[in-house]
């Protein structure tokens, strides 16, 4: 499996050097965990400190729906169809009560 963690990182508006922060270790070392065989520990604290689930940090086939959208300061993850639905749901019912 590949990882995306640079790219959930990016996704985050936020640095390598910033995760490396976040998990109280430098840059370098983070590099060296990403781009060796990370541990599933190191996967979950990863996972953690971009508040995502573990399975976030591994690429997906190009059959899956994955994306996030950001509305008026708040982000929503999308993982399906279903996501897409039920946030559309809850903007359009905000706007509706504004």
């Amino acid at each position: 499996m590949v990882l995306r963690i640079k790219e959930v990182v990016r996704e985050r508006g936020l640095q390598l050097s910033d995760l490396a922060t976040m998990l109280g270790i430098n840059r370098v070392s983070l590099s060296q965990q990403i781009n060796g065989n990370p541990t599933v520990e190191t996967l979950q604290k990863i996972a953690h400190a971009l508040n995502v689930p573990i399975s976030e940090l591994f690429e997906r086939s190009d059959n899956d729906t994955i994306g996030i959208i950001r509305h008026k300061g708040k982000s929503y993850d999308i993982n399906s169809i279903e996501d897409i639905k039920k946030i559309l749901a809850e903007i359009e019912n905000v706007n509706i009560n504004l």
